[in-house]
Order: C-alpha cells, then sequence, then structure tokens
C-alpha cells in the first residue's frame, strides 16, 4: 500500500477567516508598505481580528494563520500558470485557469453534482484528493475532461498548495459544497450517524478527513463554549476518537438523522 502523501501542517491556509477579515488583508496585500509577512505586522493584524467583536465566539487568530495566508496569496500571484500549448489531447481544449468566480465554464464541468448548475461567484468548493483521501479547499478549477465512461472529471488547484499538487478529481464522487465548521452554540445539531467533516490533528499534520459520528457526551457550556465530547469514526480507516466541537464541520446538504 503506497504511503500517504505528506502535507504539513505549517502548508495548511487557515480558513476560518470571516468575510471582513479577508477583505482587510486583500487590501494590505496591495496597499501595505510594511513587509506583510514579517512577525511583527502579522501579530499587529492577528491582535486587531481577535480583539473584533465580529470574532465573539470565534477561536482567536493566530499571527502564524495570518502570515501563512498572506505566503499563500503571494505565492498564487507570482506562480506562472501552465501553457495552454501543453495541454494533453484529452483534456477539454477550455483555457487552463479557470478561477471559482469565472461563470459558464467551471459550470459545464460541474453539472455532474446536481440537476441545477450552481453559481460559481457565490459558492465555494472542496475536493478529495486521491492521494491521502483527505479533503482540501479548492482554490480553483483549472480545465475539465470526460472519460470513456461519461464520467466527468475536473483539475483543481488547492489552497495553499502550488501547481505540483493539481489532481484530477472525480466531479460527483469528490467534489462538494464547502464544509461549515460548527458553531459552539449548533451543538444540538450534531446527532448519532451524522456523517461530518473532522479535523484529524497529528503532531506532524492536520488533514480534514470524513467521518461518522458514533456517541455524544453531552456537557454543560461555560466560557469557553461548547464542553460536549464526540466519538466518531473516521470513514477512511475505521479509526475512533474523541473530538470538541471546534473539530467539525457540517456538510451541506447532509440531514441529520
Amino acid at each position: 500500500m503506497d504511503r500517504l502523501r505528506p502535507r504539513q501542517r505549517e502548508r495548511l491556509v487557515f480558513s476560518g477567516f470571516t468575510k471582513a477579515e479577508i477583505e482587510k488583508m486583500e487590501k494590505l496585500l496591495v496597499e501595505s508598505t510594511e513587509p506583510i509577512q514579517s512577525k511583527e505586522f502579522c501579530q499587529k493584524i492577528a491582535r486587531s481580528f481577535s480583539a473584533s467583536s465580529a470574532r465573539a465566539g470565534k477561536p482567536i487568530v493566530k499571527w502564524t494563520e495570518v502570515q501563512s495566508w498572506f505566503a499563500a496569496r503571494q505565492k498564487e500571484s507570482t506562480s506562472k500558470a501552465p501553457s495552454f500549448t501543453d495541454t494533453p489531447k484529452d483534456q477539454s481544449p477550455i483555457p487552463e485557469t479557470c478561477p471559482l468566480h469565472n461563470g459558464h465554464q467551471g459550470s459545464q464541468s460541474l453539472r455532474g453534482m446536481g440537476g441545477k448548475i450552481p453559481d460559481l461567484s457565490e459558492l465555494k468548493f472542496e475536493a478529495k484528493s486521491s492521494k491521502d483521501g483527505a479533503w482540501y479547499d479548492v482554490d480553483m478549477f483549472l480545465t475539465h475532461r470526460f472519460l470513456s465512461s461519461g464520467e466527468a472529471e475536473v483539475r483543481v488547484r488547492f489552497v495553499g498548495f502550488g501547481a505540483e499538487d493539481d489532481e484530477w478529481v472525480n466531479v460527483k464522487k469528490a467534489v462538494r459544497e464547502r464544509s461549515i465548521p460548527f458553531e459552539h452554540s449548533e451543538c444540538n445539531k450534531v446527532t448519532i450517524g451524522d456523517l461530518v467533516l473532522c479535523l484529524q490533528e497529528r503532531r506532524d499534520q492536520s488533514i480534514y478527513y470524513d467521518a461518522h459520528v458514533v456517541k455524544i457526551e453531552r456537557k454543560t457550556h461555560d466560557i469557553r463554549g461548547c464542553r460536549c465530547l464526540f466519538l466518531i469514526r473516521y470513514n477512511h480507516d475505521n479509526s475512533e476518537e474523541r473530538v470538541r466541537l471546534r473539530r467539525l464541520c457540517h456538510i451541506p446538504g447532509q440531514q441529520s438523522r
């Protein structure tokens, strides 16, 4: 059996920023005269975000998470897009870079997700890597193709990763709307048997995997938020673990049992 491809913790991009925080960083990326990846600058931004009333009840922002976000955005802006002339014959002849907010071309490759074509300008997606079976946020859909079986595949670029980690994934089985972290007040929405996305934390990496809720220990909440414990069973290896709500995400389209 092939070893799982390592995805180092420091390469993961924190995805818990609010829309306002992202807009602020996007603006700083363009206008700031300070070195945006410096520790001092990122600490200042992280403190500002954590002190905001909009982050009440949410985890504090670490300066390393801000730094990782800036590093990923700068890498994206400086990376060279693949040449269209190098496109293999079995790929569909559409532009090689097709960001999520580009309309019709991306929509064609997502028809397999359901009868109604989603509005890509409003939705964000995640895709399941064939290398380790984990789910990662999609930065953009690069191109698409149809197999002889009629199934559609898209080539995706993951947030925080470069072209060397691009993958072909099955549209129906490995692409879905991005999962949403549960708020502390939403623990009552999690029930036994639910399919959730769970952050598996290890010493050298933190990766999101599908899992089912096996048992729930309801506990009184305190100033830290939800203190309930959830026994989950990971789908990829059937291992079990007790986790807090902060590590669970709701998968859009999944109904509680």
